[in-house]
């Protein structure tokens, strides 16, 4: 079993849909470029989740995996502090999923909320297939077989985490229940000291009949202290703690993300779908070109109008991008009238391409070097395929399928 501290780790991905843009790179890549110099990083490459909306048009995926990379390396993603590695390169993810979904109930697929939701969306995609209705159980896989403790989301893919956490509980509690498990959850407990297991006691006993979850981060915290114990005895107490067996897969937990800063060219959010991005790769003319070509308030017909930054979508820009003296200037020029469109869309280009254009050179970069790149990911598969690998046989073992 690895020895790495769930709490520590966090494993997240991206579907491979093409290029991307400033929604990504708002919404999610900064987020990694702070995550990286705290915890232990999984990112990866989703392409067989790609699939589940995409079957019937794979061909650009292949290409799409190392742009992704590229985009990810040029923003500043480190791969000597993260793993960054492509799923379907590692299998033991099929292989968890396929054995998840043994004794994963249908209705709990069913009713996790953006599978309904998408199938709305997506009205023109056949979306009446396994692949689509199980690829909640797949992300859960994608999380189980690294034991991440923490998933960085959004507030709407909570739903997404908390179904990962219920199918590692419902695990446990079927397979972590090892011949006299209690009896060796009893002597472990022997093992803390007299004064330790009485607290451990005490604050199992405070979860298990009034659900004090205080106590049970307590008890949690207490075990991760312990230096009496092994890391199996660790384990076990783990879910003896919360009424389950031996703790083989953790419970992830959601760490939640702010929301991303980062609208379309058209107010809504940005899109590939609607045309309203900036992409990473973009040059100076052509992010020029966009943020000048940007509707403004309707009610300023004239250059004499007056308008109202907050029925804008140039002043979602200025939030994301200008400073408190910019935001001033904009909120009065456009109220009186004496700034125009123009005027106010100048600072919003000047801030965008000073961020772009230093990833959009350092794209060209890697793509002069592929073979580097193809090296980061080969390495990363590797890493990564050897922690599924762990987990995996930990998981045959307690299935009672490590028989030769």
């Amino acid at each position: 079993m690895s020895a790495t501290d769930p709490g520590s780790r966090v494993l997240s991905g991206m579907r491979p849909t093409g290029q991307l843009h400033l929604g990504h790179y708002h919404g999610v890549l900064k987020n990694w470029l702070t995550l990286q110099h705290q915890y232990d990083c999984f990112f990866f490459v989703a392409d067989w989740h790609a699939l589940t909306t995409h079957y019937d048009n794979p061909g650009d995926i292949e290409s799409h995996v190392l742009e992704m990379v590229v985009d990810w390396l040029a923003v500043g993603v480190n791969p000597g502090q993260a793993t960054l590695f492509v799923q379907s390169k590692v299998p033991e993810h099929a292989e968890l999923h396929l054995l998840l979904s043994m004794m994963t109930p249908l209705s709990w697929l069913e009713r996790v909320p953006s599978y309904k939701d998408q199938q709305e969306k997506l009205r023109e995609r056949d979306l009446s297939t396994y692949g689509f209705l199980g690829y909640p159980l797949l992300q859960s896989a994608d999380i189980l077989i690294y034991r991440a403790g923490l998933v960085p989301v959004g507030a709407d893919q909570e739903a997404h985490v908390e179904i990962t956490r219920e199918i590692a509980r419902r695990f446990n509690h079927l397979y972590g229940r090892e011949p006299g498990f209690e009896t060796i959850a009893e002597q472990a407990i022997g093992k803390m000291g007299r004064k330790q297991g009485k607290l451990y006691r005490s604050l199992r006993k405070a979860y298990l009949e009034s659900g004090d979850h205080e106590a049970l981060e307590t008890a949690q915290a207490l075990l991760k202290e312990q230096q009496n114990i092994t890391l199996g005895d660790q384990e076990r107490l783990l879910g003896y703690l919360e009424g389950t067996g031996k703790m083989i897969l953790p419970e992830a937990h959601a760490l939640l993300t702010p929301m991303a800063k980062m609208p379309g060219l058209d107010g809504q959010k940005m899109s590939k779908s609607l045309s309203n991005t900036i992409g990473l790769r973009d040059d100076s003319d052509t992010v020029a070109e966009k943020i000048r070509r940007m509707p403004t308030d309707p009610a300023r017909v004239r250059r004499n109008d007056p308008g109202e930054p907050e029925h804008c979508p140039v002043w979602n820009f200025h939030k994301a991008y200008s400073d408190e003296k910019t935001h001033e200037w904009v909120q009065s020029g456009c109220r009186n009238a004496g700034i125009g469109c123009v005027d106010c869309k100048q600072p919003v280009i000047e801030q965008v391409i000073s961020e772009v254009e230093p990833i959009r050179l350092r794209i060209a970069d890697l793509e002069d070097n592929l073979d580097e790149v193809q090296g980061i990911i080969a390495e990363g598969n590797e890493r990564a395929r050897d922690e599924a690998q762990d987990t995996l046989k930990d998981v045959r073992e307690a299935m009672g399928l490590a028989y030769r």
